[in-house]
């Protein structure tokens, strides 16, 4: 039987630093901006905020180079004239990817389901929202490959409320408190959270940690949440119906999450709310989840 894949879609602004060519395309309009690119097509771009972690997940091929069980898609808003610069850079880092869309300026979101991508990572704000609001798992990436974890393995974090489960407890703890909150996580304690929109991807990741033996497996996840007992018991049972295992759940009541994060050994982050994010960032690659009621206006 033909084993599943986790097809993950980046950015060229996420996998790759077009610092300097953005700032062009911002000052000076997109035709100086495709100017600047194909004059400087030949020359390779340095690594992204994303660049370290699409290693990570190629490398996970490494252990079935048969059948691999992850894909790396590029959804780019450069044109396919300037995208020449981006797969040189591709072709230079020999990074396996061969599948992109170039949208000239448009929104690469609508091209997720076609390319039934499990994940979209972008350096786009608006990009990520939209991908989120047609129901699929996205964020900014907002910390850079500084921060590389030598480990092998992959390893990723993930808030609970508003990232893997939905922002319905959330709301409750934000619009009437702490107490009412956690009355409500007691009385709800057998009752599974709905899902949030990044339940498809761990469960994704949940399916290649199945081919392995635990102890060999290249991928560890973590939740590390703000919740503490007797909230956490919800969570626990949360997972357990949907059948997805997790390897460490940290309930931190709270406290900055960011040296939890390091001591993890975390290759990204997920979490909805922006101050998190940029705590989190301090010690190791972090997207931000713009989803729930933290994001709304």
């Amino acid at each position: 039987m033909k084993k599943q894949k986790l097809v993950v879609a980046i950015s060229s602004r996420a996998l790759f630093n077009l610092d300097e060519s953005h700032a062009i395309f911002e000052s000076q309009g997109k035709e100086a901006f495709c100017r600047y690119q194909i004059e400087h097509e030949e020359e390779v771009l340095s690594p992204g905020y994303g660049f370290a972690l699409v290693k990570k997940f190629l490398g996970i091929n490494d252990h079935c180079p048969d059948e691999p069980l992850v894909e790396i898609i590029l959804l780019s808003q450069n044109s396919a004239d300037t995208g020449l610069r981006i797969f040189n850079s591709i072709a230079h880092h020999r990074l396996n990817i061969s599948r992109a869309a170039f949208t000239s300026g448009a929104s690469p979101y609508s091209y997720i389901p076609a390319f039934a991508a499990h994940l979209f990572l972008s350096a786009n704000a608006d990009d990520v929202s939209r991908t989120l609001n047609a129901g699929f798992a996205a964020a900014t990436i907002l910390s850079g490959s500084s921060l590389e974890n030598p480990s092998e393995q992959l390893r990723i974090a993930f808030d609970g409320d508003s990232v893997l489960f939905s922002d319905a407890s959330e709301r409750i703890y934000q619009q009437r408190g702490l107490a009412v909150f956690a009355e409500n996580e007691r009385h709800e304690a057998k009752n599974p959270l709905p899902g949030g929109p990044f339940k498809e991807f761990l469960s994704a990741l949940h399916y290649i940690q199945k081919q392995f033996d635990p102890q060999s497996s290249p991928i560890r996840t973590a939740l590390v949440t703000a919740r503490s007992a007797p909230s956490h018991e919800r969570v626990v049972r949360t997972l357990r119906t949907w059948g997805i295992r997790i390897d460490e759940a940290l309930f931190l009541g709270g406290m900055t999450k960011g040296p939890f994060l390091k001591a993890f050994g975390a290759d990204i982050f997920f979490d909805d709310q922006k101050g998190h994010c940029e705590s989190a960032a301090q010690h190791v690659a972090t997207g931000h989840v713009p989803h729930g009621i933290s994001n709304e206006k």
